[in-house]
């Protein structure tokens, strides 16, 4: 029994990997970083660390890593492998396609048995992006096997990842911390076998539709309310903001009109949707989970894209008759993050300063900076003037 995990990061070590090997299914690590691949290789074994609760904590043993310059082993492990899982981040996921390509290539001429892909990715359609990518590239001799013996489906992870503290990492650099919870809920209808039997904590779901943008839309777009208007409000630590009553009161509003709009596409009970937000916001709250404000709102000019967890959000919420008022003072608020040490957030900045609002909207939201949200956005950076958050 063996698995491959795209990706070596805190998900694919501190979540896939730690279920693989409590499992007790070996698998190995394709991971684009050499460095990284190298000091897992060395070492052989990292800490996962769980937060609130150390009798869980787990030294997971036996670990190896694949570099993205040896495509001809990574071939190998995909064509003996019981299952695929990816952990890339979603912007990477064209990358890791031509390797998946070739591996399912060898697959169907030397182990022609049904293959699953899962995605462990917080981003839209990650699913869908891989096989297009891959039906695009696949070699015609191998097409039939491809669409008739591949199975890439979508797994939404629950389960946060945090960076450890300068002291853990000298004991360990490839230690993680991560939040006590285990469920992997994937969609169940486009595998084309079973998961292996032996993996714990798997929750198939066959009726997935609006699973993972339920879980997108709700949890990524309290996050981005908690850390950009956190980061205005002068917090440091996720949990302080999301007790702050400025922010609950924020945040009320955003689950109500993420709820309101998501209960309207999928056509489920708007109360059912309501008490998911409940666990999102108890996630937020937990201050077991020691998770910064910076880490979170890293990296704005992508958190600011038009399908990315607040715009993407108001837009869905216009989409259906929801007027995003609160997600509109979110963006706001984003648009006016700073952090010497995020390149994204000092090239923000500049824009801000030197080209205005409106360039933003139009550039980095892909909004109409005169239509409908970008005018409400301009309305909400006004509000929060007036309120005494912009400094």
């Amino acid at each position: 029994m063996s698995c491959v995990i795209f990706g070596a990061g805190k998900i694919a070590r501190g979540f896939i990997g730690h279920l693989l090997f409590l499992s007790h299914i070996d698998f190995t690590f394709v991971e684009k970083v050499d460095a990284l691949a190298d000091l897992i290789n060395e070492r052989k074994q990292y800490t996962v660390n769980i937060l609130g609760d150390e009798s869980k904590n787990t030294v997971v043993t036996g670990a190896k890593a694949l570099k993205f310059s040896e495509a001809d082993a990574i071939a190998d492990a995909i064509a003996r492998a019981d299952c695929v899982f990816d952990a890339v981040g979603g912007k990477n996921l064209g990358e890791i396609v031509p390797f998946l390509t070739k591996g399912i290539e060898r697959r169907a001429k030397v182990n022609p048995v049904p293959l699953n892909i899962v995605t462990c990715e917080n981003w839209k359609l990650p699913a869908d992006i891989l096989r297009k990518g891959i039906s695009e590239s696949i070699a015609e001799e191998c097409r039939a096997f491809f669409e008739e013996k591949v199975g890439i489906t979508e797994a939404v992870i629950m389960r946060s990842a945090i960076e450890s503290t300068p002291d853990l990492l000298a004991k360990d650099p490839l230690v993680v911390n991560v939040q006590d919870f285990w469920e992997l809920p994937y969609d169940a209808s486009r595998l084309k076998a079973p998961l292996p039997a032996e993996m714990i904590c798997q929750k198939p779901i066959y009726e997935f539709t609006g699973f993972l943008e339920r879980k997108f839309y709700t949890y990524n777009a309290a996050n981005g309310t908690t850390s950009f208007v956190g980061a205005l409000l002068g917090y440091k630590y996720i949990a302080d903001a999301a007790y702050d009553e400025r922010i609950l009161k924020l945040l009320d509003g955003v689950y109500t009109e993420t709820a309101t709009a998501l209960s309207k596409k999928h056509d489920f009970p708007f109360d059912e949707q309501w008490a998911f937000t409940r666990t999102s916001l108890r996630k937020l709250q937990d201050r077991n989970i020691v998770d910064y404000i910076e880490r979170n709102a890293r990296d704005p000019m992508r958190k600011l894209g038009k399908d990315d967890r607040l715009v993407g959000s108001a837009r869905l919420c216009l989409e259906y008759g929801v007027k995003p008022d609160c997600l509109a003072v979110a963006i706001a608020c984003a648009m006016h993050y700073e952090e010497e040490t995020d390149e994204s957030a000092a090239e923000l900045k500049r824009i801000r300063e030197e080209k205005g609002y409106d360039a933003i909207l139009r550039d980095v939201c892909s909004v109409d900076p005169d239509g409908e949200l970008g005018l409400l956005v301009k309305e909400k950076i006004a509000l929060i003037k007036e309120w005494g958050w912009l400094k």
